[in-house]
């Protein structure tokens, strides 16, 4: 079975997730809920889901799995991800995404909702302890699919009005924006808020087959199209986002991403923000860019919502935090154009978009000019797919065993002067320059994050340790 909890919940084969594994894994969650006190038999449980084919027939599985528990589903059908989020916050219920985020097609995924905002770790042992207890009493449920009744109309319609009410009336008209839409749920919303605030919107690239966009490591070809729209249409700027929208993808006026650390660090100054929790991946001249306090997590909203919380409770009142791929979170109500934003403890894609757009408009520069102004060091990601799991723990294994075989690993890059371990190794070389080398938590995949004194120089650096995790594996 390929099913395993990772940084954004259960993830595996879409092959294992279309049977009972959905069916079990709903069940051991509603069984969690009751025992745990979070829920009472007959509460409201929502479900939503994402454009993958395969997301329909798990979210029916789920639907049939939770009836059978004693919860009561709510069908939300295709949304972002921090749209149901919000919904069940407001409706003080729990919830189920299914979704693989930015994975391949042939993997699936369902993230978990307590009445109060995403699960933590100690839910998802319990969930995990849940499932293994079904499966020794042989009382894994079958695989029976049934409908619920609809509030996808009530779960847009609340997220829409939150994020209509964050801008000044207007504040985008000058701006001709784009929107990649290719199979990302967010895809509709984000033409008609834009459009909201007066922005002339063109609709790109709309896809009828899913499409795994990446946010946080956009591959060249997408690149490619997306500088192309950008000369094509004219563009300010090209907004996106992941197949479950909770990741926010933004172009400058060439059609080049802008890092997901920096929307994260314009969001929060957006804000407000007087801390902001986010992972060691983020660039490391955040601290220099903000005047409150930066907690570093390890990678993964979970962690992110754990530093959040705590900030909370030392006293601090304008809390968020924001992950390496954008995703902005918040803590706690922010007062924004007027309006009180509501705490939002999940990923969310929109908001940082508005921010960043709004910025633009408020500068009248272009967004490249806006970034470089920023003056944070140059930094780069990228990952090797279908990179074994096994061999990712063999590679951290290895450079964890000591000074000397990290020394060995590296000396075709540089000299290692300082490591951080807080998730995956973090290496500082005698230059100055960072590489980060981490296993995925959510896929097959082996990611290295890297800065250096310029983008030439990051880029150089980038290859090289992706080439040095190939040659070890090749060798190994």
């Amino acid at each position: 079975m390929s099913l395993k909890f990772g940084t954004s919940g259960l993830r595996g084969l879409s092959v294992d997730l279309e049977g009972p594994a959905s069916a079990l894994y709903a069940t051991a969650f509603a069984r969690h809920l009751l025992a745990a006190g979070i829920a009472r038999p007959g509460d409201e449980i929502l479900i939503g889901r994402d454009f993958r084919a395969s997301s329909p027939a798990i979210s029916a599985i789920a639907i049939a799995a939770l009836r059978k528990a004693g919860l009561t589903p709510r069908d939300c059908g295709e949304l972002p991800t921090p749209a149901l989020a919000l919904l069940g916050l407001g409706r003080k219920a729990a919830g189920l995404m299914v979704t693989g985020s930015h994975i391949p097609a042939d993997r699936n995924g369902i993230k978990f909702y307590r009445p109060d905002g995403e699960i933590d770790k100690a839910d998802e042992a319990a969930i995990t302890a849940a499932a293994d207890a079904i499966r020794a009493e042989g009382a894994v449920p079958d695989a029976a699919r049934e409908t619920a009744e609809d509030l996808h109309e009530a779960a847009m319609a609340l997220y829409g009005a939150r994020n209509r009410q964050l801008l000044p009336q207007g504040c985008l008209a000058n701006l001709r924006v784009g929107v990649y839409q290719h199979s990302t749920v967010a895809r509709d919303l984000f033409v008609s808020v834009l459009a909201h605030y007066g922005a002339d919107v063109v609709a790109l690239g709309r896809s009828q087959t899913f499409i795994p966009v990446d946010t946080e490591a956009v591959s060249p070809e997408t690149v490619a199209l997306l500088q192309g729209w950008a000369v094509q249409h004219g563009l300010h700027a090209i907004i996106s986002a992941d197949g479950d929208g909770d990741r926010p993808l933004i172009t400058d006026e060439t059609g080049t991403p802008i890092r997901g650390d920096l929307v994260g660090l314009i969001a929060s100054r957006f804000l407000g923000a007087g801390a902001i929790a986010t992972p060691v991946t983020s660039n490391s001249g955040i601290e220099a860019a903000v005047s409150g306090t930066v907690l570093r997590t390890r990678v993964g909203s979970p962690f992110v919502i754990a530093a959040m919380n705590e900030a909370v409770a030392a006293g601090e009142i304008a809390v968020a935090g924001f992950e390496a791929n954008g995703g902005t979170l918040t803590a706690t109500p922010f007062t924004v154009n007027g309006h009180t934003l509501a705490p939002l403890p999940t990923r969310d894609s929109l908001m940082p978009v508005l921010a960043v757009l709004a910025l633009r408009a408020a500068e009248e520069r272009p967004l490249s000019q806006i970034a470089a102004g920023f003056a944070l060091p140059a930094a780069a990601s990228d990952r090797l797919e279908n990179f074994p799991v096994e061999t990712s723990a063999a590679l951290m294994a290895e450079l964890r065993s000591g000074a000397d075989a990290l020394s060995a690993f590296l000396a075709p890059i540089g000299v290692p002067q300082k490591v951080s371990d807080i998730d995956g190794l973090r290496v500082t070389l005698e230059d100055a320059s960072v590489i980060h080398f981490r296993p995925s938590g959510n896929a097959p995949e082996m990611r290295c994050y890297v800065e250096a004194a310029d983008e030439a120089a990051t880029a150089r650096l980038l290859d090289a340790g992706l080439r040095r995790i190939r040659d070890w594996a090749l060798n190994r």
